[in-house]
């Protein structure tokens, strides 16, 4: 028997039984694998290929939404413009001579009638001395000739003297008439030239600074030629200028036309944040500028300390439009869409809606609508985000007040193309 062949022939199946044995684990790591890519390949079908998940609709926003607030307000058009006298004179001397006293300090204020500069009067004086003297020379002329006349002119019969001779007695009482009257006259000059020696203000105001000193020979002859001593700006009532465009030219035109009183005016200065000072339009000019399209306006204001002074600027606010009802509501609720101005509001059926509107000023910290709303719109005035045109919301009550803070400190308009509207307001009282 051959036992090496029978030995062998187990050997070899024990190592191929090993070798297969180390390949299982293999093998089943490969299942696995395979198994698991199965599985994922199965839930992304499912998810690109299986049904849709339905959506969950978001919350209706919630917003508060509050009627427009009606109040009375003053409609203010704002202006800037200069302080001018209301009179000014140039004081100039009337008779030549030099300066021997002044009377004022520069920059008082002087009454109308006082005394300002003294010409020496010395050489007038003299002179209607002079002419009181020519005067009484033709009193006692004319007396002479009046007693001549009067002596002969009742004479009658052998006692009458010829008709030439009576003639020339009236014809003498006639001339020294004449020559009293002018006697006179020259007097009269005299007196002026002596009374003009003494240089008075011819209006009440505050008086500049003297152009010339004592000792300084001035010039009363040729009229306006004559030297110039100061000048004098009246200063209570004063004046207010300014250039007003056309369309509120023709605004104003209308009101007068319709009888109403001269508009209110009311001025503050560069340093002064409240319109203090008061007054009246008194004056426009005749035709408008063609150049700039604008006119001249003026309004008269009360001055009595002298405060106010010719030349220094103000801001002026007029008001033009007087007092309107007006809807208010928050500045932030006005929302821009391109060119237009548009007011989110809530229907009935909770709908919102967006509303062209027209804006007016800001007043009390409120914005005044002028047209786009009426009382009945609910206005939503919090969680503008949440508010879309179209889309539906709930409400709740809100509130629209007035600033009491702000409630008199007038605000800005948005700049318009050409229509004529008020820059300010303030609550009407």
């Amino acid at each position: 028997m051959n036992y090496s062949t029978a030995i062998e022939t187990p050997e070899a199946s024990v190592a191929e039984i090993a070798e297969t044995r180390e390949r299982r684990p293999h093998r089943r790591n490969v299942a696995i694998v395979a198994i698991a890519a199965l599985a994922a390949a199965g839930i992304g079908w499912k998810l690109f290929h299986g049904t849709a998940a339905e959506a969950v609709p978001p919350p209706v926003p919630t917003v508060q939404a509050a009627y427009p607030l009606v109040r009375d307000v003053t409609e203010w058009d704002d202006y800037v413009g200069r302080f001018a006298p209301s009179k000014t004179v140039e004081v100039r001397p009337r008779v030549s001579g030099a300066i021997t006293r002044i009377h004022f300090r520069d920059g008082d204020f002087v009454r109308k009638g006082q005394p300002l500069f003294t010409v020496d009067p010395r050489p007038y004086r003299a002179a209607l001395a002079e002419t009181q003297a020519d005067v009484a020379a033709a009193r006692s002329a004319l007396a002479l000739a009046k007693s001549d006349y009067g002596r002969v002119a009742g004479l009658t019969g052998d006692e009458a003297i010829a008709a030439s001779e009576v003639d020339q007695l009236r014809t003498r009482v006639r001339s020294a008439s004449a020559a009293l009257a002018a006697a006179q006259a020259r007097e009269r000059q005299r007196a002026l030239d002596v009374e003009f020696a003494t240089v008075r203000a011819p209006i009440s105001g505050r008086i500049s600074d003297r152009r010339v000193d004592v000792g300084n020979l001035v010039s009363g002859d040729s009229g306006a030629n004559a030297t110039l001593l100061t000048t004098i700006n009246a200063v209570d009532p004063i004046y207010f200028t300014f250039d007003a465009s056309e369309a509120l030219f023709l605004k104003t035109q209308r009101d007068r036309a319709g009888k109403k009183a001269p508009a209110d005016v009311q001025v503050r200065l560069q340093d002064e944040t409240a319109y203090r000072w008061t007054g009246k339009l008194d004056f426009t000019d005749n035709g408008l500028d063609p150049r700039s399209g604008t006119i001249r306006v003026r309004a008269v204001l009360d001055n009595p300390d002298g405060f106010l002074t010719p030349g220094m600027f103000g801001n002026m606010r007029l008001a033009d439009s007087g007092t309107v009802k007006a809807m208010l509501v928050p500045d932030d609720a006005v929302h821009s869409d391109q060119a237009r101005k548009i007011v989110l509001t809530v229907g009935k059926d909770g709908m919102v809606d967006a509303k062209p509107v027209d804006l007016g000023p800001m007043v009390g910290g409120l914005r005044v609508i002028r047209s786009g709303l009426t009382p009945a719109d609910r206005i939503v005035v919090s969680n503008y985000q949440g508010a879309v045109a179209g889309a539906k919301v709930q409400t709740s009550r809100g509130t629209i007040a007035v600033d009491p803070a702000t409630e008199k400190a007038p605000g800005a308009v948005p700049a318009g193309p050409s229509e004529p509207v008020a820059a300010q307001a303030t609550l009407a009282n």
